[in-house]
């Protein structure tokens, strides 16, 4: 049987750590790739004005266009503003929960507050995984769907 304190280092503050850092590498991801869109188009009407005095401009603005497209995909796909906020939410709902804990608050009074804790904990993480289930399956099918008709 796990202990409590094994409990809160071993299973609850490493899912904290692991939607944390889950969280930051997908922040990291979007707002990089938002900030190269922003550069990328800001730099297109610049350079369009200087156009007829530098001949390769114009291979130079289609290069900014096809980064634009190329980051706007990749942020599309793989869903970094999406999976920031989901990772976010779920390592701050766990830390909610840890602390409501450990500072003896509502609902964790009593002498089965750490059974509480545990199944509360494991009830976020398992809403957790289904989501993430469901979500994976969504869009297989929709992948299943434009091969389809492809």
């Amino acid at each position: 049987m796990m202990k409590e304190e094994q409990y809160l280092t071993d299973r609850l503050q490493d899912q904290i750590d692991w939607y944390d850092q889950k969280s930051q590498f997908n922040q990291k991801w979007f707002k990089w790739l938002r900030v190269t869109e922003i550069i990328c188009a800001s730099l297109i009407p610049l350079l369009s004005g200087l156009l007829s005095s530098i001949n390769y401009l114009g291979w130079i603005i289609g290069v900014l266009g096809v980064v634009i497209a190329i980051s706007a995909a990749a942020s599309g796909i793989y869903k970094f503003q999406e999976n920031w906020i989901q990772y976010r939410t779920s390592s701050e709902t766990l830390k909610h929960e840890k602390y409501l804990y450990i500072t003896n608050s509502t609902p964790y009074v009593g002498d089965d507050k750490f059974e509480m804790l545990v199944i509360r904990i494991e009830s976020l993480i398992s809403k957790e995984n289904s989501n993430w289930s469901r979500y994976i399956k969504k869009e297989d099918d929709k992948v299943s769907v434009q091969q389809s008709h492809q």
